[in-house]
């Protein structure tokens, strides 16, 4: 489990964020309500991604849930009847909550959803945006806005699409149906299901390798995968080349060839 020695807390205590090496994690605590998100936090959220963001220490970002119950099982429709009790006031928290999700789905660093126990609605959206997704066994996913007569928004639907594709898509949303991870991990939804007692250990060597490796290189496939997604009129090349550009020229290669000659392990620095 993380070390919280160097814990901070947001959104009264229901975002946790931490470092360990070059490891940021976030945890979604809220474990009473297994971790359904409140307008707070969302916002509590963003505040944890923009300071590991900024930390130059930081190469990657867990997102986790607390209390081995849930990853976070959607909205807190507990607060429906004050934030989204019609057209108007849903718009504005969507306004609000969305402003989140573009700074996860604009996020420069590599992150990692360590999905344990109900992934629901707002919470499939988070681990949707995440570069990759890691489950435990006894994780469920689902939608359920057609049983609360909501409408689920376009960013997510279209990252949805993208992962599982539009047939899927249509029964996931039409059905409001939960699945569980072994049919998550078929079509394409997560890429590793992993027992539930070992899900964090995996998850941690995963960043752990990453964080490891050269933060440029990295850079540069998140910047060009994400071109690749975007249709060829969209897309832009000269980030591409520059990204490529900026490793070709980089120390990090220099040390990269070096350590390779001397049959040692590199030190990268991201420069």
């Amino acid at each position: 489990m993380p070390d919280l020695t160097n814990e901070t807390s947001y959104a009264a205590g229901k975002i946790l964020k931490h470092v360990t090496g070059g490891v940021g994690v976030i945890t979604f605590n809220n474990p009473v309500k297994r971790n359904a998100m409140s307008l707070e936090m969302w916002e509590g959220f963003g505040e944890a991604l923009t300071s590991l963001r900024d930390d130059d220490a930081v190469r990657v970002v867990i997102l986790r849930g607390a209390g081995g119950k849930a990853f976070v099982s959607g909205a807190d429709i507990s607060q429906f009847e004050k934030t989204r009790y019609n057209a108007a006031a849903s718009e504005e928290y969507g306004r609000r909550s969305a402003a989140q999700r573009a700074l996860l789905a604009n996020y420069p660093k590599p992150t990692i959803a360590s999905i344990q126990g109900f992934c629901l609605g707002g919470g499939m959206q988070v681990a949707m945006l995440a570069d990759i997704r890691i489950a435990a066994h006894d994780s469920q996913f689902g939608i359920p806005a057609a049983r609360l007569g909501i409408a689920y928004g376009y960013d997510g639907l279209r990252h949805l699409v993208s992962l599982v594709g539009p047939s899927w898509a249509r029964l996931l949303m039409y059905t409001g149906m939960r699945i569980d991870s072994a049919e998550a991990l078929r079509i394409g939804l997560v890429e590793r299901v992993i027992p539930d007692e070992l899900l964090w250990g995996e998850t941690m060597a995963i960043a752990e390798t990453i964080s490891q490796n050269a933060p440029l290189a990295i850079k540069a496939a998140k910047i060009t995968i994400a071109q690749v997604l975007k249709d060829e009129s969209g897309r832009d090349m000269d980030a591409i080349k520059a990204v490529g550009t900026a490793c070709m020229d980089s120390a990090d290669f220099r040390e990269g060839r070096q350590a390779f000659m001397e049959k040692r392990k590199p030190q990268f620095q991201g420069k």
